[in-house]
């Protein structure tokens, strides 16, 4: 290993002090590397992960999404213990509705695979829905899956849990440094190019949440993720809407989800309609709609004002699943460089996305997670991806938008 005394080398550098940046950072120094460096253009948490919703739902479409959101869960849970801070995260149950018999035929489907990766979700016939979830309009659904183990947390608390984690471990944190390349030698990565001067290293792993496909640009990259605005609003307080009458609810139809907050309910939607790219002030129009279906569905909302509102540009994928794997140019992939993106689930898949990602970076295969299918590999020219897309997810735009490709990243 490198040693810690040289200021310009480390045994791993991460690109992005977000939910997977900071997390694969820990997880790297943890695995036993000296020498572990962060790079952060801005500060840390300061993107997507201060403004998220913090829902940790293990009811993924897909094996994937299950094993992530269920590995990650027990992180959360496990953190004080292993930290002595936390991300707060709340077990409060999670419903997803079934509005018509193909929701319910899909929705049995999962339930039967979430059951085999080993979750607690059960059906709700549509009178138990309604009691478990008072708050919700009567007789409007054919029933629903729930799992009681789902969650959230708090959004900023996640950032202050991994900047400690980062700090105790002795990761080094360097805000305000950006990246702008890979140093390589014939295949293999031997370091980074930053604003502050080159730093060698062996392993590098890129990670930027919306700003992925632009950090891969600068390696020499093509990342097949984008960005796209997300909306999230929290009403007032009102008695009906106690945390004891309200499990968290992802209406799929609408792409609208709820959970408790502060006495009130916060709620978050993206527009299927709108084109990816950067966003951050309200969309009032589509918002004023989401309020509409959200006042059908749980109709003490209609009366209550909104005491805080905001938008996000959140990263996705075209088929909702992570990318965690080598990074790729044009004609070759860079030996000890590795992709990590969480797809849009920063929250709930981000801290098993990062750990299977130190994992590829250290042996090239993760006890987490299969990756296998789960890399850069997996896009054709066009962005299309040949797997399957996870059905329990945003409504994200099918495509993302391909930055141009740098030329081949620099020699030492």
């Amino acid at each position: 290993m490198l040693s810690a005394g040289h200021q310009d080398a480390a045994d791993a550098v991460v690109v992005g002090g977000g939910t997977v940046g900071a997390w694969c950072a820990y997880f790297l120094r943890r695995s036993g590397l000296d020498r572990v460096i962060l790079l952060e253009k801005r500060t840390l948490g300061q993107g997507a992960s201060s403004r998220a919703a913090g829902i940790v739902r293990t009811q993924g479409g897909t094996r994937w999404a299950v094993q992530l959101g269920d590995w990650s869960r027990k992180f959360y849970l496990g953190q004080r213990d292993e930290l002595g801070i936390d991300s707060g995260f709340t077990p409060q149950g999670y419903v997803l509705p079934c509005f018509t018999a193909a929701d319910v035929a899909a929705a049995r489907d999962r339930m039967a695979m979430q059951n085999a990766e080993g979750l607690s979700v059960r059906w709700l016939e549509p009178a138990e829905l309604d009691a478990v979830n008072p708050t919700l309009a009567p007789g409007l659904t054919l029933g629903g899956t729930f799992c009681a183990e789902d969650g959230y947390l708090t959004p900023p608390r996640n950032v202050t849990a991994y900047a400690v984690a980062l700090a105790i471990s002795g990761v080094q944190v360097r805000e305000h440094v950006t990246f702008t390349g890979l140093a390589v030698a014939g295949d293999r990565v031997t370091g980074v190019q930053t604003s502050a001067g080159p730093i060698a290293a062996p392993i590098v792993v890129l990670t930027g949440g919306p700003e992925l496909a632009e950090v891969g640009k600068l390696a020499g990259v093509r990342v097949t993720a984008g960005g796209v605005r997300h909306q999230v609003a929290v009403t007032q307080p009102h008695p009906d809407l106690a945390p004891g009458r309200l499990p968290m609810v992802f209406d799929l139809s609408a792409g609208l989800y709820w959970r408790p907050e502060e006495g009130g309910l916060l709620f978050g939607m993206s527009n299927p309609a709108e084109p990816p790219g950067e966003a951050t002030c309200i969309d009032e129009p589509y918002l004023a709609l989401m309020r509409e279906r959200l006042a059908e569905l749980v109709p003490v909302t209609a009366g209550l004002g909104l005491r805080r509102i905001w938008a996000a540009t959140i990263d996705y994928t075209p088929d909702h699943l992570p990318i965690i794997g080598p990074a790729s140019g044009t004609d070759q992939i860079f030996n000890g460089a590795v992709v990590a993106s969480a797809g849009g689930a920063g929250m709930m898949w981000g801290p098993a996305v990062a750990r299977a990602a130190a994992d590829v970076a250290l042996t090239g295969r993760s006890d987490v997670v299969d990756t296998t299918q789960l890399g850069l590999d997996r896009f054709d020219a066009d962005g299309r991806s040949r797997l399957a897309t996870d059905p329990i997810a945003l409504p994200f735009p099918e495509h993302a938008p391909q930055a141009r490709q740098e030329p081949q990243a620099r020699g030492n």
